[in-house]
């Protein structure tokens, strides 16, 4: 009607702060997480390296299980942080390239968002997954644990080591993000990462140690062992690696082997700073690139 108006209730056309719209988005990124196949293939992973573990367990139950810590230091200190590198996978690999990759940004940008908001939304959707395999994982272990140890199946340093994994696994999907900012198409995000984090770092450590004899300290692959070194006894909480020197004859050479694993300290300094480095150059990247 001519020269009428209308009066929209209150608080209608509020946009919300950024942290409401990181917690929004964050939510529905997760829930669409829950409903896809990639989170229930990778479940299926999960219980299947977990059935695995349970049936060497059960078939070498003398060696492997001598004790609770043990048993932990081996197959949680070392199953963890593949579990992470799975995780960031499949659940950052393409959380910002996709949007480049399937056009969606261009859309997405169009609303009153922050490109800041929505990479912190998905980096914390995407961390939430993860930890969920996480706990998954952690389940399967603990069960074992408690039909092998009964009460004794809980010791102090499984909660502290679970804790390092988490950190781990936000350092690598610190990483994840990084390459998905970096590339327009999700497959280098997922490749890159996986190649990284199971080969690459492993190589470069052992490149490191055996050839420059030097502690490894600049590679996220070493500090992931404070996960399991947590385990053995003394517990080193410092920030520097502890040295363990072993030798054997082979012929008539005697080959000298050098091993280094991260302090408690020094490996959660290491995660931290690949976190910060790699999550905020992924933002920054993530910032300067145009739509289209």
């Amino acid at each position: 009607m001519a020269g009428a108006t209308v009066d929209l209730p209150a608080g209608r056309l509020h946009v919300p702060q950024s942290g409401q719209q990181v917690t929004k988005l964050a939510r529905y990124q997760f829930r669409e997480y829950l409903r896809s196949r990639r989170f229930v293939a990778l479940a299926g992973i999960v219980v299947a390296i977990g059935v695995i573990v349970t049936a060497i367990v059960a078939h070498f139950r003398g060696g492997l299980v001598a004790s609770n810590l043990a048993f932990y230091g081996s197959f949680w200190g070392g199953g963890s942080p593949f579990v992470a590198v799975l995780a960031a996978v499949f659940f950052g690999g393409d959380a910002i390239a996709g949007e480049f990759q399937n056009k969606t940004g261009y859309f997405l940008m169009g609303l009153p968002l922050r490109r800041g908001t929505v990479y912190v939304g998905k980096f914390i959707a995407a961390y939430l997954a993860g930890v969920a395999m996480m706990l998954l994982f952690l389940v399967i272990l603990v069960l074992n644990g408690v039909y092998y140890f009964g009460g004794s199946a809980f010791p102090w340093q499984l909660g502290i080591s679970f804790v390092l994994a988490l950190v781990y696994l936000s350092a690598v999907l610190g990483a994840t993000f990084f390459f998905s900012s970096l590339f327009k198409t999700s497959a280098y995000g997922f490749v890159l990462t996986a190649l990284l984090f199971i080969i690459g770092f492993t190589l470069l450590q052992d490149v490191v140690t055996g050839l420059v004899k030097i502690e490894p300290w600049m590679l996220i692959s070493y500090a992931d062992s404070a996960i399991g070194t947590i385990f053995a006894s003394p517990v080193n909480w410092g920030l520097s690696g502890t040295i363990t020197t072993s030798s054997m004859m082979v012929g008539r050479m005697h080959i000298v082997t050098t091993t280094y694993t991260a302090g408690i300290a020094e490996g959660v300094v290491i995660m931290i700073v690949y976190l910060l480095l790699a999550a905020i150059g992924g933002l920054l990247l993530f910032e300067r690139e145009e739509f289209s």
